[in-house]
């Protein structure tokens, strides 16, 4: 079985616990690490022996995303590594007041980096699929499919009651390849979807919605999270959303109901704009329903009936955007996200992943 973050707990119970070399492998308290076990822990902090030794067990915990640190590194540690574990900014909003849900995400950004080294992929062939009514914000969307990294990648755009000619200067300088639908607004929403998604010549499909903000690992993470859970279908936590009319962003780690709303699970539902499942899959589950709303929700159960497994990786690299609710498929009031909110800020505050200013 591979090791994976599986089960990871967003918010540590305990504090953090030593790491060292003892009888030929890593050990913590003098056994050998066991994952389930050390989920409570804000992380390790590794003593390095004095001669060189083998840093399998510490990637292994790092693909399971448990938070390493160390005050220093080892010669003979890789510098990609070694930088990671030096990186010590997370443990500081422990220590130094910030509201622990501040800190528990800068650890849990720490443990998806982590993820990252230790769960290296190879460059798969996705196709980004994208309908869109909103010819104004195509350019943007476009500019963010161009920035993600360790994925080779194709556009495939609906223009849902757009022309071509209103779109034409951002997709023929878009520097991916494109390819484009034209379908009246009348068609329904997730035909025009599938419409487009029969373009597709990638491995993957990946939905893409026009008006949020994609990290640029955000296809590579998604791709990460199939790879190791071995999953059907994957998608991300909708965790962080920016009120346009409010001008603030929020953070929500639980359900309405107060229900925690965990990442690296198995799962019922994610976020619609980041569904990825493979061609052959997509095939397989009927493509999307071809209804006006509901699309992904639809999509979703239809996976599971037709015995895919879904699951849910963290939602960092993603923030919604929400305006009036009639202004979007996915119909809540501004009141539900603040309802729900574990952190609020002015302005647009996403995770530290998504390398935005």
């Amino acid at each position: 079985m591979s090791i994976t973050p599986c089960g990871f707990a967003r918010t540590a119970e305990k504090g953090l616990a030593r790491l060292h070399w003892s009888e030929g492998g890593w050990a913590v308290e003098g056994q050998p690490p066991d994952v389930p076990a050390l989920r409570p822990l804000r992380g390790l902090e590794i003593e390095w022996p004095a001669a060189e030794v083998p840093l399998d067990g510490l990637l292994s915990l790092a693909a399971a995303g448990i938070p390493l640190t160390a005050d220093r590194a080892a010669p003979w540690v890789p510098a990609g590594l070694s930088a990671l574990l030096t990186d010590r900014d997370w443990l500081a909003h422990a220590a130094d007041g910030s509201p622990r849900s501040l800190a528990d995400l800068r650890r849990e950004e720490h443990s998806v980096r982590l993820r990252r080294l230790a769960h290296p992929v190879d460059r798969p062939k996705i196709s980004i699929v994208m309908s869109s009514k909103r010819s104004r914000m195509v350019g943007a969307a476009l500019a963010q499919m161009e920035a993600q990294r360790d994925v080779e990648a194709e556009v495939l755009l609906g223009l849902h009651g757009v022309g071509f000619e209103e779109v034409r200067e951002p997709v023929e300088s878009c520097s991916l390849p494109v390819k484009w639908v034209e379908a009246p607004e009348s068609v329904p929403f997730g035909e025009v979807l599938n419409r487009t998604a029969a373009l597709a010549g990638g491995d993957y499909l990946a939905k893409w919605d026009d008006d949020d903000w994609y990290g640029p690992r955000h296809l590579g993470d998604l791709f990460m999270a199939l790879s190791y859970s071995g999953a059907d279908v994957v998608g991300t936590t909708a965790e962080f959303f920016y009120l346009e009319p409010l001008r603030a962003t929020v953070r929500r780690t639980t359900f309405a109901s107060g229900a925690a709303y965990p990442s690296e699970v198995w799962a019922d539902h994610v976020a619609g704009g980041t569904i990825m499942v493979s061609r052959e899959k997509f095939q397989e589950i009927g493509g999307f329903p071809g209804l006006p709303r509901a699309v992904d929700l639809e999509f979703l159960k239809a996976a599971q009936k037709a015995g895919a497994r879904v699951y849910r990786t963290h939602g960092l690299g993603y923030v919604l955007r929400r305006g009036l609710s009639d202004e979007h498929t996915w119909q809540l009031p501004l009141a539900h996200f603040l309802k729900v909110a574990v952190n609020q800020w002015r302005g647009f505050r996403p995770s530290l992943l998504m390398e935005a200013a």
